[in-house]
């Protein structure tokens, strides 16, 4: 069943910008996940809002780390979107987290392919950062957008254990857990994948 957007305008780029700009970096207390999808099953729509503000700090940063500036919140819409229509039929084979992070992939990779189809650069030309931003904000943006596009050329592995330390803040044997491998080969994958990035920024 698909929910109406009446339902989703609390979840609008406005609202994800707001909140964004006042949210804290301290865990978000209430109902476990599980619990919260429970309720939504049964009816809550509530359980859901709590989902989304509970999740969309780290959603918002991994989209951020790797979309162009203009499109981050209608991807990161689009992500909560596809989450409360599939939520349903949500089995629990794995953690809620792990699965909003497959989509948020999933979302991400379905951007690129729509503007690879359109013909559209895949991330906007150094020269957009200044027509948005002046002075220090807009070396903030070449920035950006020199790592988004060093992101996108390193090996999925690669640039997935870069997000989890750096978009998502997961400590080392948190990656470790999620990736199947030791800690020792966790942080040696995270070496590799750093010095891949720094080649690709430095051509």
């Amino acid at each position: 069943m698909l929910y109406s957007v009446k339902f989703i305008n609390p979840f609008s780029p406005s609202t994800t910008t707001k909140y964004m700009e006042n949210t804290s970096n301290s865990p978000f207390q209430g109902p476990s996940d599980e619990l919260l999808i429970q309720q939504f099953k049964d009816g809550s729509q509530s359980a859901f809002d709590q989902l989304y503000y509970r999740h969309l700090p780290k959603v918002f940063k991994r989209v951020r780390y790797v979309v162009p500036e203009n499109d981050v919140e209608d991807v990161t819409q689009e992500i909560f979107i596809a989450a409360l229509n599939s939520l349903s039929s949500f089995r629990g084979d794995a953690k809620f987290s792990t699965w909003l992070r497959t989509l948020t992939n999933y979302k991400v990779a379905e951007f690129y392919r729509r503007r690879t189809r359109k013909q559209e650069p895949l991330l906007s030309p150094l020269s957009d950062a200044s027509a948005h931003t002046t002075g220090s904000s807009s070396k903030t943006m070449e920035e950006r957008i020199y790592l988004q596009r060093a992101l996108q050329d390193l090996p999925e592995n690669y640039r997935e254990i870069i997000m989890l330390r750096f978009a998502e803040d997961l400590q080392f044997n948190e990656i470790a857990e999620l990736i199947s491998q030791n800690l020792e080969a966790t942080k040696s994958l995270f070496r590799r994948a750093i010095a891949a990035l720094r080649t690709h920024l430095d051509k």
